[in-house]
């Protein structure tokens, strides 16, 4: 099963250095039965991008609670065994968890099939998106226009053996 990893550049560098995305227990995003519910598609693909997606906005969130992290979401792709991410079923279908899996242990980074980060392009409205998600959470419109603003931006893929220079 691929779980999408949400984390933040500073993260990821933690993560380089450790050889693993962790300590666990992980909150992390995949196509469970929920998501697939919700999205109502068999396209792996498109599910695997809505479970991407997931993540880039929880990557969103560890960025708006640290003022001091680079406005630019990061995700890692990791591939894990079957039964190793395990979905709520008491959330399985509220909208705020669609997707969400939780991982008991550190995912070595040496499993990760690809890390997901924004472009250097993408930080004012990365940035504008974190300074108004509080006003989102609490229904304000036009601050969730701003939030949605991050999403236009698409997440570039990048190997592993990249991380060094996304990282320095």
């Amino acid at each position: 099963m691929r779980v999408y990893v949400p984390l933040t550049l500073s993260g990821l560098a933690a993560a380089h250095g450790a050889g693993e995305v962790g300590p666990g227990p992980l909150t992390a995003y995949a196509v469970t039965p929920g998501l697939r519910e919700w999205y109502v598609s068999d396209d792996i693909e498109e599910l695997e991008y809505a479970a991407l997606n997931r993540a880039a906005a929880a990557s969103l969130r560890m960025i708006a609670g640290n003022p001091d992290e680079v406005r630019r979401r990061v995700v890692v792709a990791v591939d894990v065994p079957d039964g190793a991410a395990v979905a709520d079923p008491d959330q399985g279908l509220s909208t705020a968890s669609l997707g969400e899996v939780r991982i008991a242990a550190a995912l070595p980074l040496a499993k990760a099939a690809a890390v997901h980060v924004d472009a250097d392009d993408a930080e004012k409205d990365v940035a504008a998106a974190a300074a108004a998600l509080g006003a989102a959470d609490l229904g304000d419109d036009d601050a969730q226009f701003t939030v949605d603003g991050a999403e236009d931006h698409e997440l570039l893929w990048f190997g592993v053996q990249e991380i060094p220079q996304l990282i320095g």
